[in-house]
């Protein structure tokens, strides 16, 4: 059974899919960029700045998932220039401490709103 997840604490799910849906004891969240979700406005910044909004947006997702960032044990991360892979790097390292999830890592053509970075994850729950 797969539960869906909606916080106000993220930016709203802009078309068909969920912030998150739970099931079999994982969150499986879609991918978030880096929008204000006060304001549902783009964070203007460099790709250090548009990650630490990125990852703010997943661990709302996460707590009102029943998870935490400790728990997370894969994530998805979008560049749009893999040149900015230490300053993403960098601020990810902050979010995931010790015991760092799993990670995929890719360069795409073209993101959403032409962010500069999306990251999605998995994680545990209960």
């Amino acid at each position: 059974m797969k539960q869906i997840v909606s916080t106000e604490n993220a930016p709203k799910a802009q078309g068909a899919y969920s912030q998150a849906v739970v099931s079999n004891g994982y969150a499986f969240l879609s991918g978030q960029i880096p929008l204000d979700p006060a304001t549902g406005q783009l964070v203007e910044g460099d790709t250090a700045v548009q990650t630490e909004r990125v990852l703010e947006n997943l661990k709302a997702v996460l707590e009102a998932s029943g998870s935490s960032m400790e728990r997370v044990v894969k994530t998805t991360v979008y560049l749009k220039d893999m040149g900015q892979f230490a300053r993403m790097n960098e601020v990810y390292s902050r979010y995931f401490g010790e015991k760092p999830p799993a990670r995929a890592t890719v360069e795409v053509a073209r993101l959403p709103k032409d962010v500069l970075v999306e990251i999605d994850c998995i994680a545990e729950v209960g």
